[in-house]
């Protein structure tokens, strides 16, 4: 499949097993999706942008974004109901654990400054959601070919997870943590 789960397969999962005294593999943390979600406010106003940006992100991802609408209106950010505010994708499967590898060895080194991922970023479920000022750190973005620096969220999804097992397994697959 690809390089980051054969080293999950092989490394991490017996290490998991052996720190949190598991038995069953299926109580091992376990990938399940990854949400790329970008907002477009400037949506409202020129339609045009969501074209532009539903391309950068599809080739962030390498799947179709889906649009995402607004659920209510409000009327202080002159918002109606079913007006278009983002673009969303969700991975699973090989290409989620293709997207964490692209992550992990490539953009991450990428960031300016960088001194690791924050480990404030855990939900109670151990999921871990961190953003992007820059939608030009991914290498298939052309930065002549951009209109505007846009950010984005990427949430990553395990099954049978917690904090301190999320953050084991994150670090056992090589995504560096921000030390306290």
């Amino acid at each position: 499949m690809t390089a980051i789960f054969s080293k999950y397969q092989k490394k991490v999962i017996p290490k998991l097993k052996e720190e949190f005294n598991l038995k069953n593999d299926l109580a091992l943390p376990l990938l399940e999706k990854i949400v790329i979600n970008t907002g477009i406010a400037e949506a409202i106003t020129n339609k045009e942008v969501i074209d532009k940006v539903k391309d950068q992100l599809a080739a962030i991802s390498g799947q179709q974004p889906k649009i995402t609408k607004a659920k209510k209106a409000i009327s202080s950010f002159k918002l109606t109901q079913g007006d278009i505010i983002g673009v969303a994708v969700t991975l699973r499967g090989k290409r989620a654990w293709h997207f964490l590898e692209k992550l992990i060895s490539i953009v991450i080194p990428r960031m300016h400054d960088f001194r690791g991922v924050p480990e404030s970023k855990f939900d109670k479920f151990g999921n871990y959601t961190f953003g992007f000022s820059e939608q030009i750190v991914f290498p298939e973005i052309d930065y002549s070919k951009i209109d505007k620096i846009r950010g984005l969220s990427v949430t990553v999804v395990l099954k049978n997870s917690g904090i301190d097992k999320s953050k084991r397994f994150f670090e056992l697959l090589g995504l560096p943590l921000q030390k306290k």
